[in-house]
């Protein structure tokens, strides 16, 4: 009677294993088909329009003439500053939180707020550059007010990231660092952040892609849909990719859409490379350690 029982038990367990190993499945799959869908006709809207002058041509009111050179310009320029920006400082207030500070109240209520500051709208991080950067320290509607409020966006996800990294190195590493004389910044610089790196990478990459493809904040701060001139300095008005090519989407002729694919490709391309080099990085020294 027990063997009968149990041999009946390890069926509904082989059933329900099947079961929801069906789903997942499926739900993979469907995840994994609508993004191929999705890739599929925005490459065949966007490969017959994507060619050198499309690359090097700034926007146009002729859809055959228009191209993403200032978008990408405005891209690049913005992600020079948003990048070392917020990987200087994200890395550092993680180092702070987990090395130096105190376990008290006061340091739990500031990693209460960075981790509910991670999701935030991006809307509000547009609306807060735009009064910090813009309007008080008369940024204007530049390269920088741009670039700080996507620091301001990233931050709170590298420096949780960061943590995350820095809590999975054993403290037995810390402890055999102090055996051989070292100090708690050498510690720190020798031994827990090259531990580390792997894991801060990882949630940098996640943050840059983001930031790349984040459209809303920089709409708020003043980034211009239109614009037909380089910039030159951080104070020079800009575009990003995000903004132009929803500003091809939404308009009414039908050329300017197979621009908008095109101008996806593009970006997909780049956020593809900037992963790629990082993820290099990030195993490189994973090798290493």
């Amino acid at each position: 009677m027990k063997q009968l029982d149990a041999e009946r038990q390890m069926r509904r367990r082989k059933r329900k294993n099947t079961i929801f190993h069906a789903l997942f499945l499926s739900s993979t799959l469907f995840g994994v088909i609508a993004l191929g869908m999705l890739l599929i006709q925005i490459l065949s809207d966007g490969l017959g329009w994507l060619n050198w002058e499309f690359l090097t041509n700034n926007a146009s009111r002729k859809a055959e003439k228009s191209g993403i050179k200032a978008a990408i310009a405005g891209t690049l320029w913005m992600m020079s500053i948003t990048a070392p920006l917020s990987f200087i400082i994200g890395v550092s207030t993680a180092i702070y939180l987990e090395e130096y500070a105190k376990k008290n109240w006061f340091n739990r209520f500031i990693q209460t707020n960075i981790a509910n500051l991670a999701g935030v709208p991006s809307i509000v991080y547009g609306l807060l550059g735009l009064t910090i950067f813009v309007r008080v320290f008369g940024f204007g509607k530049s390269v920088l007010a741009g670039s700080l409020t996507m620091t301001l966006l990233i931050l709170p996800i590298i420096i949780v990231a960061s943590q995350e990294a820095i809590k999975a190195i054993p403290v037995t590493q810390r402890n055999a660092s102090f055996a051989l004389g070292a100090n708690r910044w050498q510690t720190i610089i020798r031994v827990v952040l090259p531990s580390a790196l792997p894991g801060i990478m990882t949630g940098s990459i996640l943050s840059f892609s983001r930031a790349v493809g984040e459209t809303a904040p920089l709409i708020v701060v003043g980034a211009v849909a239109y614009i037909t001139t380089l910039p030159s300095g951080v104070f020079d008005k800009f575009t990003v990719m995000p903004i132009q090519i929803y500003t091809w989407a939404n308009l009414p002729q039908e050329e300017f859409h197979h621009v908008a694919a095109a101008g996806i490709i593009v970006l997909l391309f780049m956020l593809l490379s900037m992963n790629a080099i990082a993820i290099f990085l990030r195993n490189k020294y994973q090798k290493k350690n």
